[in-house]
């Protein structure tokens, strides 16, 4: 799985690299194909009925499942979301995703958006340093909910939550964003899981348009997706969708991601 974690990393990694003003979803989809095709892999979004594309792109106001377009051209300033993953050839899968602002716009707007991207990339983080040290799954859920109140008064989606990873891109536990009065499962080495919060400028109130997969919200708020897929393992956790396994970024929680071949 952590080859599966890398192809995803790398094809996201270029996607982000790619993104700028005048640049279409599609371009930015094709970029993210060849790099997964070029490692070795397979876009895993394509294995899902009725889905054509390696990545999903959404912008603004669109939550997540945007389907990539020549005509849905970037614009500076707009707040994109890319989601993709990857599935090695011996069937293992990878699951990601980011938001960042086009670089360019509005510094009013760009900052207004720019906080929505970062109070979720936060919750993202907070959940995965949670599941370091959890013995129930829904402690993730409660340090990603705390979190993004922390931040302001943002919508999280209820019926879109995280999931786990393994021979399906999406597997059993479900990984909710918010806290429940059940703590969920036991969490123990083997469990592999795609944290990913969604939220909203506003209400968490969504819809979905008239091509059957873009999730919008009902109230015209920007929003923004992040995910990562994380393994528990006997040595603690690997984040492998992370290059460096999520050592920089969960340095600030005082957490230690250990490599799996080290446990």
């Amino acid at each position: 799985m952590r080859e599966a974690g890398l192809m995803t990393a790398a094809a996201l990694a270029a996607v982000k690299a790619a993104i700028k003003p005048g640049v279409s979803t599609l371009e930015l989809d094709a970029v993210a194909e060849k790099t997964i095709i070029d490692m070795g892999g397979k876009s895993n979004f394509k294995l899902v009925p009725g889905y054509f594309h390696t990545i999903c792109a959404s912008i603004n106001n669109e939550v997540v499942h945007g389907i990539p377009s020549a005509e849905r051209i970037l614009a500076a300033g707009d707040l994109i979301s890319i989601d993709a993953g990857a599935i090695t050839p011996t069937g293992w899968n990878g699951d990601a995703a980011f938001s960042m602002v086009v670089p360019g716009g509005d510094p009013e707007l760009t900052a207004q958006r720019q906080k929505i991207a970062d109070a979720c990339e936060a919750s993202l983080w907070a959940g995965i340093a949670a599941l370091a040290g959890a013995k129930k799954l829904n402690e993730v859920g409660r340090a990603v909910e705390k979190t993004i109140r922390s931040h302001g008064n943002f919508g999280i989606l209820r019926d879109y939550i995280g999931h786990g990873v393994g021979r399906s891109m999406h597997e059993d536990p479900a990984v909710f964003n918010y806290a429940t009065k059940d703590m969920g499962p036991k969490v123990e080495p083997g469990l592999v899981i795609a944290i990913e919060p969604m939220i909203t400028g506003g209400r968490d109130d969504v819809f979905i348009e008239a091509d059957g997969w873009t999730i919008s919200s009902k109230d015209g708020t920007d929003a923004a997706h992040f995910e990562h897929t994380t393994a528990v393992h006997e040595g603690g956790i690997w984040v492998l969708t992370a290059v460096d396994g999520g050592a920089a970024a969960l340095a600030k929680y005082g957490v230690t991601p250990v490599p799996i071949s080290a446990s």
